[in-house]
C-alpha cells in the first residue's frame, strides 16, 4: 500500500511538472573576447525557448553591476515558442578582463538562471594633454631644436598636435617661405574629434647658406584664422657645422689656421650716436681661411666681414656699435667667428664699450 502512495505521489508531481513552463537557453555564457574600449559598448543575445505546457513569464532580469544592461522578452513566451535576453556591456573607463553575471527569475519550474559575459577591454589611447594652444588646436611643444647637424645632411623634427573638441578643425601653417632650406609637412590637414597629427620640418643644409645657429618660426591657422602673434610662434633650430672627418692628414697639414685676439675693448660713445670697431684677423695656415659666418646675438651691432684670408696674410672684421636706444653704461657682448680652420671652426671676441 505504501508503494502505491509513493507511486501516485511522483505521477502526480511528473504531471504537475509538466503543467509549467520549462525554461531553457542555447548558451549560459557568452565571450566577447578582446574589445576596444574606443569602440564602445557590445551586445549579446541570449535566446530561451519554453519547453513546458503553459506560458513562460520572463519576471525580472538582473545584472550584476550597473555597467551591463538587459532587455528581455516581456510578453508571456507561449510552449516551443522563444524569447530573447540581450546583454549590452559598456566598457568606458574599464580596462582589462571581466566577467559579469545576469539573473533571470521566471515562473519556471526551475531556480533562478545566471548567465554571464565576459571577455578582456583594450584600453584606449590615452588622449594627449598638451600645454600650448592654438584656437581649438592643442599644441605638443613650441620649440624643436634638432642640435648640431653636419653640412650636407638633412634631418628632420616634428611637432605633434591634437583636436581636443568634438568636432572636425581645419589646421595649416605659415612659415618664412624665404628659407626654403626649411621643408614644412603637416601629416593631418582636417582633423576629426579628438584625432592627432603631426607638423614635421625637415632642414636640408645643402641649400642652406648659413653655418652655425638657424631658426625658422611656424604659425598655423585654423579653421582659416592665422595665429601670428609672438606668443603662437613654434621654432625649429639647428646648429649648422662643417663635416672636417674625411680630411686626410696632408689637407689637415695644408689647412687655415686663424689668429684673433679674444678681447676688444671699442672705447666710448655717446647716447645717440654710432661707434665703429675692428677685429684684426690672421690666416697663419696655408690654404685659404673661408669666412663662413661673423655674428652677435646684438641686432645693434652691424658687422662687415671678409668671404676669405689667404695663408699668411691677415684681414678685418668691422663693428658699427649703435648707441641709439642704449642708456649710459658699460656693454659686453660676444661676437662668434665661424671659418672652415678644422681645429678651432669656431672663434669668439669678446667686445666691450661704453655709453656716455
Amino acid at each position: 500500500m505504501k508503494k502505491m502512495f509513493m507511486m501516485v505521489a511522483i505521477l502526480m508531481s511528473v504531471a504537475t511538472m509538466a503543467q509549467e513552463a520549462v525554461i531553457t537557453f542555447n548558451k549560459t555564457t557568452h565571450d566577447f573576447g578582446k574589445i576596444n574600449e574606443a569602440d564602445g559598448r557590445v551586445t549579446t543575445a541570449f535566446v530561451c525557448k519554453n519547453e513546458g505546457m503553459t506560458p513562460l513569464v520572463l519576471t525580472n532580469v538582473k545584472a550584476s553591476c550597473g555597467c551591463t544592461t538587459p532587455k528581455w522578452t516581456r510578453e508571456p513566451i507561449a510552449p516551443g515558442e522563444a524569447g530573447e535576453i540581450t546583454v549590452t556591456y559598456n566598457p568606458n573607463g574599464r580596462p582589462g578582463r571581466f566577467q559579469k553575471s545576469i539573473t533571470v527569475t521566471s515562473n519556471a519550474s526551475s531556480e533562478p538562471v545566471r548567465l554571464y559575459i565576459k571577455g578582456e577591454v583594450i584600453p584606449k589611447p590615452a588622449q594627449p594633454t598638451y600645454a600650448h594652444k592654438v584656437g581649438e588646436l592643442s599644441v605638443q611643444r613650441n620649440l624643436v631644436n634638432l642640435g648640431s647637424i653636419l653640412k650636407g645632411s638633412t634631418k628632420m623634427g616634428e611637432i605633434e598636435y591634437a583636436n581636443t573638441t568634438d568636432k572636425d578643425i581645419k589646421v595649416d601653417i605659415i612659415f618664412e617661405s624665404n628659407k626654403v632650406y626649411w621643408k614644412p609637412y603637416i601629416s593631418q590637414t582636417t582633423l576629426k574629434a579628438k584625432e592627432t597629427g603631426k607638423l614635421q620640418m625637415t632642414l636640408a643644409t645643402n641649400e642652406c647658406p648659413l653655418y652655425g645657429p638657424i631658426e625658422t618660426k611656424v604659425f598655423f591657422v585654423v579653421n582659416g584664422t592665422a595665429h601670428k602673434s609672438s606668443k603662437e610662434a613654434f621654432t625649429f633650430k639647428a646648429d649648422v657645422k662643417q663635416d672636417f672627418s674625411k680630411m686626410t692628414a696632408a689637407e689637415r697639414q695644408q689647412a687655415p689656421i686663424i689668429e684673433a685676439t679674444t678681447t676688444i675693448n671699442a672705447g666710448k660713445v655717446a647716447v645717440g650716436k654710432k661707434l665703429t670697431s675692428k677685429i684684426h684677423i690672421k690666416n697663419v695656415g696655408v690654404n685659404p681661411m673661408l669666412i663662413h659666418r661673423v655674428y652677435s646675438n646684438d641686432n645693434r651691432i652691424n658687422i662687415v666681414a671678409p668671404k676669405s684670408v689667404k695663408g699668411g696674410k691677415s684681414g678685418e672684421i668691422r663693428l658699427e656699435i649703435n648707441a641709439v636706444d642704449a642708456k649710459p653704461a658699460q656693454y659686453s657682448r660676444e661676437i662668434t667667428i665661424i671659418t672652415n680652420d678644422p681645429n678651432k671652426p669656431i672663434h669668439k671676441v669678446k667686445v666691450s664699450w661704453t655709453v656716455e
